[in-house]
């Protein structure tokens, strides 16, 4: 190894080493190795050839001199030759084993990115809701990205850096040692001015990166949000292009400079270290050439101190910053855990079962709910804050109670706010109730399971939902099908489609089923993604549905196309259907009106407007408007 790579490799884990640490616990290490667990065996064999290295690149130096000592002292030629041949097999040798640790190494650190992603991945998937509303999704992805990568680097780098430096310092300081002791004294004297600079400089140049890493955050940042296509579209409408293009040509001209300063610093400090490392070598070369013209060294050693010199500074560099390395890969790991350590809200019990067979009743039993406060759901770090909003714990619901009979459609309304989609989200088990049940089967009341006690499976396959966002994937329109039912054949599909007034749209586009949607369904209209909506339901073939504001987004015309093929879907099936436009839910079995978390009235449509109470002024209120923009579109008017 050169000088100059040695002083490159100095920077490097000094300015690593620069951005701090933090006393780890035992726990932490313990959870470490159960991740190194599964790759026991590659990394004993990881450990032990890196020490086999460690000892080959401390024999070329030795092996060098004696050739040096050889020619000089006019050995025979086979005695010459046998050393080359012996220094050419060590170097096969070297490399030979720097493959096969290269590749343990890899395999090693992969297995690990590969089995925290994955378990953080799945843990992510069980949380509830109200994590996902409140945390950062850059945030979190970058826990799946950064951290897991330096988690990896504890395995893949640190590892085997600090045994085989180690042996290496060891074995060099004893050959050193042996060959000349004030030589190997006076090369250890300057070593301080080779790790002084470096830290200083180490120190600033982490805090350059720092800074350039914060402000490449946030013109990642600015990218995401105005190249979506809401945010593209809310910049266009209310957005200010200039100001938006000063913000992010100052952070761009910011990182420039950074860039150029970063540039500029490690020049000068690998010059520096480069000429420290040349004074090194010449001291070497002049006390060690003045001791072996005074026979008092051979010349053969003073080609293997001067050799071993580099062994001796990259080691010691490369451990003197070994604990901060070891604790930045625990960092990583800690941040790692934090999330695997957030205990999901929704669990699925040890003995669940699950829904009973047939049509099924749904009911409410005296059910009370309160959102769950920020620290139970979520992490500051998550959502980019110092601390977590502790408020939450109000109640939203008091004591509702209703029951919907197999195959009847009750349909919930009210103000906004009053606790409609809350009811919603609680049938399908989004969020838990605090107290009461919600209940699936039973004749009788009281006497169905509670949703507590089914499997997540059951759960999936016994209730379809229908959200007023209609949110689809950044992939085809049958991979947005399938998510409801992957082993469904084109001819369903076909069918499902057409039952949700799509098919003819769908079979005009060129690739057909394959169309991709783009992201959250954008390029298509928001009534042909609602729709679309609707058929993943019509095609999972659940037993319970609900339908949270499902044709909002429709236009006159397809919502009645649209309740026309739901009505069919739902024949047969329990439905809770949400609406704020009363038409559309007049032909329910029984209509709840909900207002302040609790229900106010029940009845048929017919029921409820003869009795002239909060359903009766939301109808006419509603009818008075849609005659006004009738009017309105009337010539004359």
């Amino acid at each position: 190894m050169s000088m100059d790579r040695v002083a490159w490799s100095s920077l490097y884990n000094i300015t690593r080493a620069s951005s701090g640490s933090k006393p780890f616990s035992k726990e932490t290490l313990k959870r470490v190795f159960s991740f190194a667990r599964p790759h026991k065996g590659k990394l004993i064999a990881f450990v032990l050839l890196s020490i086999v290295m460690a000892v080959l690149a401390v024999a070329t130096p030795v092996l060098a001199g004696q050739v040096v000592d050889a020619i000089i002292a006019g050995a025979a030629t086979d005695v010459v030759v046998w050393l080359a041949v012996l220094i050419a097999i060590v170097a096969v040798a070297e490399a030979g084993l720097g493959l096969v640790t290269r590749w343990l190494s890899s395999t090693i650190g992969e297995g690990v990115i590969v089995d925290l992603r994955t378990k953080v991945f799945d843990h992510v998937q069980k949380m509830p809701i109200a994590f996902f509303t409140r945390t950062r999704t850059g945030a979190l992805v970058s826990r799946l990205n950064n951290d897991v990568i330096g988690a990896q680097s504890a395995f893949a780098g640190t590892l085997s850096g600090v045994v085989s430096n180690v042996v290496a310092l060891a074995l060099t300081l004893v050959v050193m040692l042996g060959k000349s002791w004030l030589i190997t004294v006076l090369a250890m004297i300057l070593l301080p001015i080779f790790l002084i600079p470096a830290r200083r400089m180490g120190s600033k140049l982490a805090d350059l990166r720092r800074e350039a890493a914060e402000h490449n955050a946030s013109m990642g940042t600015q990218m995401t949000e105005r190249f979506s296509a809401p945010g593209a579209t809310l910049v266009k409408l209310f957005g200010r292009p200039d100001e938006e293009s000063r913000e992010f040509a100052v952070r761009a001209g910011r990182v420039r400079d950074i860039g150029i300063r970063t540039a500029m610093l490690q020049f000068t400090f690998v010059t520096a270290l480069t000429l420290v490392s040349a004074l090194a070598l010449a001291l070497v070369y002049g006390l060690g050439g003045f001791l072996a013209l005074q026979g008092q060294l051979a010349a053969g050693d003073v080609v293997v101190l001067a050799l071993l010199l580099t062994r001796l500074y990259a080691p010691l560099t490369a451990l003197s910053n070994a604990r901060v390395e070891i604790m930045s890969a625990l960092v990583s790991f800690e941040r790692v855990f934090e999330i695997l350590d957030l205990k999901p809200l929704i669990q699925q019990k040890p003995d669940a079962v699950s829904s009973p067979a047939g049509p099924l009743s749904v009911e409410f039993d005296d059910v009370r709910f309160s959102y769950p406060s920020a620290d139970k759901v979520s992490l500051a770090s998550l959502e980019d804050v110092s601390t977590l909003d502790t408020r939450g714990g109000e109640e939203v619901l008091h004591g509702i109670s209703f029951r919907v009979e197999p195959g009847q459609t009750v349909a919930l309304v009210g103000s906004s706010g009053a606790g409609k989609s809350t009811i919603a989200q609680l049938l399908s088990r989004l969020y838990d109730v605090d107290s009461g049940a919600v209940r699936f089967g039973g004749a009788v009341p009281g006497t169905g399971v509670d949703v507590r006690d089914l499997t997540f499976d059951s759960m999936r396959h016994t209730l379809g939902m229908v959200t007023q966002d209609g949110h689809l994937f950044h992939e085809s329109i049958a991979s947005n099908l399938r998510l409801a039912r992957p082993d469904a054949s084109d001819e369903l599909m076909w069918d499902v489609l057409r039952q949700a007034r799509l098919e003819d749209m769908i079979r005009s586009l060129p690739d057909g089923l394959d169309t991709v949607v783009g992201e959250r369904g954008y390029r298509l209209s928001g009534g042909e993604r609602q729709r679309l909506t609707i058929a993943r339901l019509l095609i999972a073939q659940p037993r319970v549905v609900i339908l949270d504001e499902a044709t909002a987004a429709l236009d006159s015309t397809n919502e009645a196309a649209v309740q026309e093929a739901l009505g069919a879907a739902l024949e047969g099936r329990t439905a809770v259907v949400i609406a704020h436009r009363l038409s559309t839910i007049r032909a329910a079995d029984a209509i709840l009106v909900v207002e302040g978390g609790r229900i106010v009235e029940r009845g048929t449509h017919t029921e409820l407007l003869a009795a002239e109470g909060r359903y009766a002024e939301l109808y006419r209120t509603q009818f008075a408007e849609a005659s006004a923009v009738a009017e309105e579109a009337v010539p004359g008017h």
